[in-house]
C-alpha cells in the first residue's frame, strides 16, 4: 500500500473477508473468495467493468495463485495458473523440477493415514517431513532414525489436524512429503522474473545453521559472502527451476542449499519474501538520484502496471534482518529492552509485531515470528554483529 502510494497509483485491496468499510470506499476494497481462484477472477472481471484494472500482485502463495487467474482473465501481465498452483504445492514442485533434471532432493509423497512404523522401515535417513502446503517452516522436521521418524510423524499429524491448517492446505491435509536431507549451507534468493528472464536481486546468506531437527530462520544477510562461481550456480539453479515451473512474470524467493556436490534448490515460491523482511532490500540507493533507494514493493507494483524501473542494483551497503526466534511457548507479556536493542550502532530498527497477551508457538507447530530487527553497514560481518547483539539485549517475559 505504501508503495501505491509512493507511485501514485490508485490500489484496491482484495481480501477472503468482507470489509464494513467496502461500501463506503468500493474502489479500495474487494472481497474475493481465495479458495476459488477463477470464481474469483470473474469477481475482479466485474469489478473492472467499472472500475478499470490494470495490473495484480499476490502477496503470500495463496493470493499468487488467485492474482495468476485473474490476470489470466484480464490479460494483465502475470503467470499461467499451473505454474502459481505448481510453486504452492511442495509435490508438484518437485515432480516438476525432477522431471527438469533441476537439483532437488529424493521425495515420496505419503499418507497421514499409512503407518509410520511402517514407512519408518523403508526410509534412508536422515530424512525431512514436510506438509505439502505450509509456509515459513511450519511443520518440518529432521528425522534421523526410526523412532525419530514416527514421532515426527504424530506432531506433523496433529498440526495438519488443526481446523484452520486443514482448510488452508485443501485436499493436501492428509498427505505429507518425505525427503532426503540436503546438508550444506543454506541460501535464500530473492528475484524478479521479466519475460520469463530472472533477475536476481539479492543473495541472501543465512548464517546460523539450519540443521534440525526444526528450520526456524533467523538471520538473513546480503551480500552473500558466497564466492562467485558458487553464487552463479545458485542462480542459475533458481533460473532453471523458474523455467520448469513456468514461471513468467513476476517475484520469486527461492531456497536453495550448496555442498561439495552443487547448488540444490529447496523450495521455490511465485511471490516475495514473507513477513516484513523485504524492509531490509533498497535499490539504487544513491545511484541514479534515487536517494535512499526504491523498496522491492515499488519495483513489483511498477512491474505489475509495466512501468519503468529505475534500478534493479541493489545498494552497496551490507543490509541483513533477524528473525527474532520464540525463546519458548507461552502467554506474552512485555519485550524488554527493545530501546536498548535499537541504540546498537547499524541498527536501523526493531520491530515488535507480537503483542501482549498473545500466545507465541515455537516451531514446528507455530509459524510466526515475535519481531524482526534491521541492520545495515559495510560488510555482511558486521551486520551480523550487530543483529546479535541487538538480539541479546532483548527480554521476553511471559505469564
Amino acid at each position: 500500500m505504501e508503495a501505491a502510494r509512493e507511485l501514485g497509483v490508485e490500489l484496491t485491496v482484495a481480501s477472503e473477508q468482507p470489509s464494513t468499510l467496502e461500501q463506503v470506499n468500493p474502489t479500495g476494497l474487494l472481497t474475493l473468495d481465495f479458495d476459488q481462484p477463477e470464481r474469483a477472477a470473474d469477481a475482479v472481471r466485474v469489478f473492472a467493468t467499472q472500475h478499470p484494472v490494470n495490473g495484480v500482485v499476490g502477496v503470500d502463495d495463496k493470493t499468487a495463485i488467485v492474482a495468476a487467474a485473474v490476470a489470466t482473465k484480464l490479460r494483465l501481465r502475470g503467470n499461467p495458473l499451473h505454474a502459481a498452483i505448481a510453486a504452492s504445492d511442495k509435490y508438484l514442485q518437485r515432480e516438476l523440477l525432477a522431471r527438469a533434471a533441476v537439483p532437488v532432493p529424493r521425495f515420496i509423497l505419503r499418507s497421514l493415514e499409512d503407518d509410520p512404523a511402517t514407512i519408518a522401515k523403508s526410509i534412508t535417513y536422515p530424512c525431512v517431513l514436510k506438509p505439502v502446503r505450509l509456509s515459513a517452516s511450519r511443520g518440518v522436521i529432521r528425522a534421523d532414525n526410526a523412532q525419530a521418524f514416527v514421532t515426527a510423524h504424530g506432531r506433523l499429524k496433529s498440526i495438519l489436524a488443526e481446523p484452520e491448517t486443514a482448510m488452508a492446505c485443501g485436499e493436501r491435509a492428509r498427505q505429507y512429503l518425505v525427503e532426503e536431507f540436503i546438508p550444506g549451507f543454506e541460501v535464500a534468493l530473492e528475484g524478479l522474473v521479466i519475460d520469463r528472464r530472472l533477475h536476481v536481486l539479492a543473495i541472501f546468506d543465512k548464517p546460523d545453521p539450519l540443521d534440525g531437527p526444526f528450520f526456524e530462520e533467523t538471520i538473513y544477510v546480503t551480500p552473500s559472502t558466497v564466492p562467485a562461481g558458487l553464487q552463479a550456480a545458485i542462480a542459475d539453479c533458481a533460473d532453471r527451476a523458474v523455467r520448469a515451473l513456468g514461471i513468467i512474470e513476476g517475484p520469486i524467493h527461492a531456497e536453495l542449499r550448496y555442498n561439495e556436490r552443487g547448488a540444490w534448490l529447496i523450495e521455490l515460491a511465485a511471490r516475495p519474501i514473507g513477513g516484513r523482511c523485504s524492509a531490509v532490500l533498497r535499490f539504487g540507493a544513491g545511484d541514479l538520484g534515487l536517494g535512499a533507494g526504491v523498496t522491492l514493493e515499488e519495483i513489483i507494483v511498477r512491474h505489475a502496471l509495466g512501468m519503468p524501473i529505475p534500478s534493479l542494483q541493489r545498494e552497496r551497503q551490507a543490509a541483513g534482518v533477524m528473525m527474532i526466534p520464540i525463546p519458548r511457548a507461552g502467554i506474552l507479556q512485555e519485550v524488554r529492552g527493545v530501546a536498548q536493542a535499537k541504540a546498537v550502532p547499524l541498527v536501523e530498527d526493531v520491530q515488535i509485531t507480537a503483542h501482549r497477551g498473545e500466545r507465541l508457538i515455537p516451531f514446528p507447530e507455530g509459524s510466526r515470528y515475535p519481531g524482526f530487527i534491521f541492520a545495515r553497514g559495510e560488510t555482511p560481518g558486521l551486520v551480523e554483529a550487530a543483529l546479535r547483539d541487538a538480539h541479546h539485549r532483548l527480554e521476553f517475559v511471559f505469564d
